[in-house]
C-alpha cells in the first residue's frame, strides 16, 4: 500500500472511530441504565432510529439529509487533504 493511500486509510479509520464513538456517547446519553447495567432506549427513539435506518437516503426529510451531508463533507475533507497538511 502506498504511503498516501495508507495515510488516507488511517485518517478515514480515525474518522470512523470518532463517528462511532460520538454516536455511542449520544445514544447512551439519551438512554437509561438499569440496575443490572443494561441500557434502555426510550421507545420514541427506537421508533425514530428504526425509521431512519430503514429509509433510503433519497426518501429522508431534508433535515436528516443535511445531517448525512455534514458527515459526507467530513469524509470528502479527508480524501482531499494532502499528506502532512
Amino acid at each position: 500500500m502506498a504511503t498516501e493511500e495508507r495515510s488516507v486509510t488511517e485518517r478515514l479509520a480515525e474518522y470512523a472511530h470518532e463517528a462511532w464513538s460520538g454516536w455511542m456517547k449520544y445514544m447512551f446519553e439519551k438512554s437509561s441504565m438499569d440496575s443490572d447495567g443494561s441500557i434502555v432506549i426510550p421507545p420514541e427513539l427506537v421508533m425514530r432510529w428504526n425509521r431512519q435506518m430503514t429509509t433510503k437516503y433519497k426518501d429522508l426529510p431534508e433535515d436528516e439529509k443535511n445531517s448525512d451531508r455534514q458527515e459526507a463533507r467530513r469524509m470528502v475533507a479527508i480524501f482531499c487533504k494532502k499528506q502532512g497538511g
